[in-house]
């Protein structure tokens, strides 16, 4: 793996992880919108440690790739590669609140049990239809193109919901030649034509009234805290890093709003 801190909007590798040609397609598509980097601390831009069972003994490395343009105020990428244990990217785009522009959200998740693939451009208001009615109308197309071709990934929790928008594709993949077929030939697409679509919205987006944007800041930060109190990827974070630079990580770096 390599991560070069001035020119990290390119030189993000992880040798042999499964999502690198998303991560390196998310990199490209920032590059026409001027990125700067995003603040981070030394100890969360790189760590590894080794991890070990009876039976296995194995590198557990995450990498954080981060940036910020004139409308988004942070994306930035999680990437864990722990070999049989899991590989995961987590892809989060936050715009500033005084642009009316949802997330964008992305986890790509490999564990011993198979892939959890989840997409979506997640509302910070979904009952306003302000903020919805342009986005649904395009994703929605985007949506059924893909979901069709994927098995559901089932129920999401009630209290969750509120967070999702009517495009949420979501799906579980077997490990093996048949998952990294879907991946490939599925996946990836969907992937590339879920962040275009999200890059057209921010690039089309203007700015609005202070009072619309203090409404849309208490959505952002109701979404962080959310994230940020049920992140299922806390307890894997634990057992590898600890809970207190797991803590910092998911408060100050993940969901730092």
């Amino acid at each position: 793996m390599t991560f070069n801190r001035k020119d990290s909007f390119e030189d993000v590798i992880m040798n042999d992880w499964r999502w690198q040609p998303f991560l390196d397609y998310a990199i490209r598509s920032f590059l026409p919108f001027d990125p700067q980097p995003y603040p981070l601390l030394d100890e969360f831009i790189y760590r590894e440690v080794t991890i070990s069972t009876k039976s296995i003994q194995k590198k557990a490395q995450i990498n954080t790739w981060a940036c910020k343009t004139e409308k988004i105020r942070q994306a930035r990428a999680a990437c864990l590669e722990a070999g049989a244990f899991a590989s995961v990217l987590n892809f989060v785009i936050s715009p500033y609140n005084s642009y009316d522009i949802p997330f964008f959200g992305a986890d790509f998740v490999t564990l011993a049990s198979g892939h959890l693939i989840a997409l979506d451009l997640q509302p910070v208001l979904k009952s306003d239809k302000l903020h919805t009615v342009n986005v649904w109308n395009k994703l929605r197309p985007i949506h059924k193109l893909w979901q069709d071709k994927l098995p559901s990934g089932g129920q999401i929790p009630l209290e969750a919901q509120k967070y999702f928008s009517p495009g949420f594709l979501w799906t579980r993949i077997p490990l093996g030649d048949e998952g990294d077929k879907i991946i490939d030939q599925v996946i990836y697409p969907a992937f590339i034509d879920y962040l275009n679509l999200y890059l057209q919205l921010v690039n089309e987006a203007e700015a609005i009234e202070k009072e619309r944007a203090l409404l849309l800041l208490d959505g952002q930060k109701n979404y962080m805290k959310y994230r940020s109190e049920k992140d299922p990827a806390r307890n894997m974070l634990t057992r590898f890093y600890g809970p207190e630079w797991t803590e910092s990580y998911i408060h100050t770096v993940l969901f730092d709003l």
